[in-house]
């Protein structure tokens, strides 16, 4: 039998693996999946500006909604959003590396809070985003 910590590996690296929006076309890292936490990261490229020059907000709230999906999906129940607000505190500008953490806040029955903070590379917060999650039927992997 696995461990938590194995469990939410192994279903971080199921997910990202049939995750081609987030893996391929935006380029984001799957640095940790944790029971309850997730932590991924994005350089911010060229055709991610906006009219402005600064990364597209869609695209920051892209990073952090994936963060949450493998943080809520990391226990093994299929998860999704129920819903999600984002505050932009800084810009991102080309070449920022963003980081995105995502950490359960409360898990009660089929529902949970987790919170995403994003940073640059300087240790400076670009947003927060907080989302809240609903379990519905089925796993991500095959239980053992």
């Amino acid at each position: 039998m696995r461990s938590p910590e194995q469990l939410a590996a192994a279903v971080g690296e199921a997910m990202y693996a049939d995750d081609p929006a987030v893996r391929d076309f935006m380029g984001i890292e799957l640095l940790a999946c944790e029971p309850g936490r997730a932590v991924m990261r994005m350089a911010v490229r060229a055709p991610m500006l906006n009219g402005h020059k600064i990364c597209h907000g869609g695209l920051i709230f892209t990073l952090a909604d994936s963060t949450f999906a493998y943080a809520c999906n990391s226990r093994n129940k299929v998860t999704v959003a129920a819903g999600a607000s984002i505050e932009f505190l800084k810009p991102a500008h080309l070449d920022d590396v963003l980081t995105c953490e995502g950490v359960e806040q409360v898990l009660q029955g089929r529902h949970g809070i987790y919170d995403m903070k994003v940073t640059n590379q300087r240790g400076e917060v670009v947003a927060v985003f907080r989302g809240k999650s609903a379990s519905i039927q089925g796993t991500v992997i095959p239980e053992a």
